[in-house]
């Protein structure tokens, strides 16, 4: 036996140990990984690469897939881990992911949430409501200042998009709690504006932080049946995603309550209107860069 070789090997050991957990730290840093989603749509495509730059920012190797579908198809890459987290409307995982009445309690939600795996959190600071739009001229011509107003105007040449279209708060309930007359016909969204500015139609459906609302100075009409729920962006994620990616978690998290509405219309201004990319914006975001715009218009 050597009795004096002992010490060396137990520092050895020690060393290695010490070595290895040092090590190891930047490797489990660096395992953070995430998927971030979004839908077909400008405000979705920015917030999506927002929450992608923040994962970022907390050391996670983070990617951005864009523009997926509708919400059906969005929430099923969510639910089958696909993604990892995307921006979200409350009214939408109400109504259409949830099927629940609007302004069901929060206790609700999260359990019907967390049947499917799922969790809703990080309310942004805006809400984007569905609305219809005319232009100034169509509206004067019909004397459209609400939705009850449509009532009065069964020629109208509607086209509205195809998820509003289907939706359980899109056209179908809308039409039967107004009565409406109209058979609307289905269009991109993003040809939407272009088509009211050409006047070949009449009437679509916006959401109320687009920018080019203001832009074309066109006519939001009141809810004044008060049939659209709140629209409060949120996150909606994986349950697990706090815990397994917690440095990106933690800068996820801190984007609450930092984009209010004038914010977020100035950040869809400077893509439809500017042509400036959605990293950019995000960037100018999270660097504290991003300019306020114009609040839309509404019915006198």
């Amino acid at each position: 036996m050597h009795p004096t070789r002992l010490p060396w090997r137990t520092a050895a050991k020690a060393t290695l140990l010490v070595l290895a957990s040092t090590l190891a730290w930047p490797l489990q840093a660096a395992a953070e990984s995430l998927a971030v989603g979004s839908k077909r749509f400008t405000e979705s495509y920015i917030l999506g690469e927002v929450i992608t730059q923040a994962a970022r920012q907390g050391g996670a190797t983070a990617e951005h897939r864009q523009g997926l579908g509708n919400t059906a198809v969005v929430v099923e890459a969510l639910k089958t881990g696909s993604i990892d987290i995307y921006p979200e409307y409350l009214g939408t995982v109400e109504r259409e992911i949830l099927k629940l009445p609007t302004g069901s309690p929060r206790e609700t939600i999260d359990r019907r949430l967390r049947e499917m795996g799922l969790a809703m959190g990080v309310p942004l600071g805006f809400s984007n409501s569905y609305a219809l739009a005319a232009s100034a001229e169509v509206a004067r011509k019909h004397q459209l200042k609400t939705l009850g107003d449509l009532r009065n105007a069964p020629d109208l040449r509607i086209a509205i998009s195809q998820e509003f279209l289907g939706r359980e708060d899109g056209w179908p309930g809308l039409s039967k709690r107004y009565q409406l007359p109209q058979r609307p016909t289905s269009i991109d969204h993003g040809l939407s504006y272009q088509a009211l500015a050409s006047q070949r139609i009449d009437l679509t459906d916006i959401y109320t932080t687009d920018a080019r609302i203001a832009d074309l100075g066109l006519v939001t009409l009141q809810d004044d049946a008060n049939y659209f729920p709140r629209y409060d962006a949120v996150l909606l994620y994986r349950a697990d995603l706090p815990t397994r990616a917690p440095q990106a978690w933690q800068q996820i998290a801190a984007l609450e309550g930092r984009i209010d509405v004038t914010r977020m219309i100035a950040m869809n201004a400077q893509a439809e209107l500017q042509g400036q990319a959605f990293p950019a914006i995000a960037a100018g975001f999270l660097a504290g860069a991003a300019q306020p715009a114009a609040a839309p218009a509404t019915a006198a």
